[in-house]
């Protein structure tokens, strides 16, 4: 059975998402009304992207270091909530950049620290099971949220800066659920002598996981793509939604599958998922396509999320998990800046199909470096 904070932190994430993901499935079509393209929006997902990643790295050697890590999350929470509503008097597209580099800002603040206190609240045998719940519940906001803006379009056609607004309350509900968390004393932190610096992850395993990221470009092009070929903008969130609906439903019994038949053939089973499907997106060619390839594309993250965040929690010793999960994050969050600049570029320089076949290969080798790549020194697996 899942612990209290493991259900609480799932409740949490649920909530912001919906907040999120009101906001999200629908920035692409409104950095366009402002004179955005495809480069710019790489640049602004990629650009948030990075923010978050820094301070999610500065944030996990905090979360080492203080005796108190929920003040961190809730703060974290607190500042991506009350600056999304911004968007909606946004008039061009540096704005839209601002607004969402302040609210990664906060998702960097909030990361490493909840991750280390979820960490904290399983036991080791279970810890693909939490953070897969955990990020299952995220994707269950992330399709509510999508619905809820579909819902509003259609009472309000049009009025995409309405729906902006409204994002603000599921996220302080987000914040005021976060007090029912109950943070443990922290136990004395141990100073290891000799052996691998504290907080180390296997370089074998960052640096699949960072070739893995470079490829993963945001959703946002994918959303992008659903549209030159012809998918309506009013079914952008319904298509947003459908993917987080798969995401929701796959993401805990998967996370369970990873932690009995073993962590690292989940990663590389998804990563190799991942480049089926991306190259299924560069090859379609109608709306239909998109409904089938977006429901198969969910099956990624149930399988890579939580597996991936149990591999690096559970190569260091707990007291220096902040750390590590803070590299971890800025790895996978530089990656993502990459990413989505370098597939925004590829999208306009070349062409749509061969940004996504670029993403389709490096996932490709990510899996290759994971199975075959040295092992020296690696901390043993579970059994």
């Amino acid at each position: 059975m899942l612990s209290r904070n493991v259900v609480v932190f799932g409740i949490v994430s649920l909530l912001a998402d919906v907040s999120g993901d009101m906001v999200v499935p629908l920035l692409p079509a409104f950095v366009v009304t402002l004179g955005g393209g495809a480069a710019y929006i790489g640049v602004i997902e990629g650009a948030a992207e990075g923010t978050a990643a820094l301070l999610k790295y500065v944030s996990g050697r905090w979360a080492d270091r203080v005796r108190r890590l929920l003040p961190l999350a809730v703060v974290g929470y607190a500042l991506a909530a009350s600056v999304r509503p911004f968007l909606a008097v946004a008039q061009a597209p540096w704005q839209v950049l601002a607004v969402r580099n302040v609210d990664r800002i906060g998702k960097g603040i909030r990361t490493s620290p909840r991750d280390k206190l979820l960490a904290a609240s399983a036991p080791r045998h279970r810890l693909a099971e939490a953070f897969a719940f955990q990020r299952g519940m995220d994707h269950a906001g992330a399709a509510i949220g999508p619905l809820l803006a579909a819902a509003f379009l259609v009472v309000w056609p049009e009025q995409i800066r309405r729906v902006f607004l409204l994002a603000a309350i599921p996220g302080m509900l987000a914040v005021f659920a976060l007090l029912g968390v109950r943070e443990q004393s922290p136990a004395p932190v141990r100073r290891e002598q000799g052996g691998d610096a504290p907080g180390r992850v296997p370089g074998r395993l960052l640096t699949a996981i960072g070739v893995f990221t470079v490829g993963n470009s945001t959703d946002a092009l994918l959303l992008l793509r659903a549209e030159s070929l012809g998918v309506p903008t009013v079914q952008l969130p319904l298509l947003w939604a459908a993917l987080h609906v798969v995401r929701a439903l796959a993401s805990w019994p998967l996370g369970r599958a990873a932690d009995q038949l073993g962590r690292e053939r989940t990663l590389i089973v998804g990563w190799l998922w991942y480049a089926a499907c991306y190259a299924g997106f560069a090859v379609a060619r109608v709306p239909a396509h998109f409904w089938i390839l977006f429901a198969a594309y969910g099956l990624v993250a149930a399988l890579t999320e939580g597996t991936e965040r149990a591999m690096v929690a559970d190569a260091v010793p707990p007291e220096t998990r902040g750390r590590a999960l803070g590299i971890y994050n800025l790895v996978t969050g530089a990656g993502l800046v990459a990413a989505s600049v370098l597939a925004g570029q590829i999208w306009e320089r070349a062409s749509p199909t061969a940004a996504l076949l670029f993403g389709a290969f490096l996932a490709f080798g990510a899996s290759a470096v994971l199975r075959f790549g040295p092992r020296p020194g690696e901390r043993a697996p579970v059994a």
